[in-house]
């Protein structure tokens, strides 16, 4: 739960112990937004605000499931500048994500990554239970394959956000996002799975 500008004081403690990390982040959204209302922080800015203080090692940045409205005619021109790995939704439309995983291991390589997962990623039709949903998202077995494709990687921490349960009468955003954090917990390194 949360919105998602609680991923930026965890990066900040996480670049603290561990240097510049690379980033797995799922999400309809880039978050790179420089403000909002006058405001620098905000759920739409983290991303910017971590490229600012260093605490992203950009050339291991993956955004995937990018779509929706923007007020920007190249809202991942920002994105693209600083290094990061921009996958927009789009490219994920009708295929598995397999392939995608295992070149984001190699570019991940053994250096210490976070994932961060914002439920807007899914399309609405699987998780409605959030603040900003955009249609035409990732579907929950790619989600998985997102997830269960970070294996292996020096995962140094992760996060799920944005669930709104309130917006989902049915519970299954929540039931998505349980499984989905479950699902991380399972790829952190040392951990033992059947």
């Amino acid at each position: 739960g949360g919105d998602h500008t609680i991923t930026y004081p965890i990066l900040q403690a996480v670049a603290e112990k561990h240097g510049p990390v690379g980033l797995v982040h799922v999400d309809a959204h880039t978050d790179t937004g420089d403000r909002a209302l006058g405001e620098e922080i905000y759920h739409g800015t983290p991303f910017r605000r971590c490229v600012e203080e260093g605490l992203l090692d950009c050339s291991r940045v993956l955004q995937v499931g990018l779509r929706g409205s923007s007020y920007d005619p190249d809202p991942y021109k920002y994105c693209r500048e600083q290094g990061f790995r921009v996958v927009p939704a789009e490219e994920c439309w009708r295929k598995s994500l397999v392939p995608l995983m295992a070149e984001v291991r190699q570019q991940m390589g053994n250096k210490p990554v976070y994932i961060s997962f914002d439920i807007d990623g899914l399309d609405p039709a699987y998780a409605m239970g959030t603040g900003t949903p955009e249609i035409a998202g990732l579907t929950p077995a790619q989600a998985l394959e997102i997830i269960r494709g970070c294996k292996g990687l020096n995962i140094v921490g992760c996060d799920l956000v944005e669930v709104a349960p309130m917006y989902d009468v049915s519970g299954n955003t929540a039931l998505l996002g349980a499984n989905l954090l479950f699902e991380m917990l399972c790829v952190l390194p040392g951990v033992k799975t059947v």
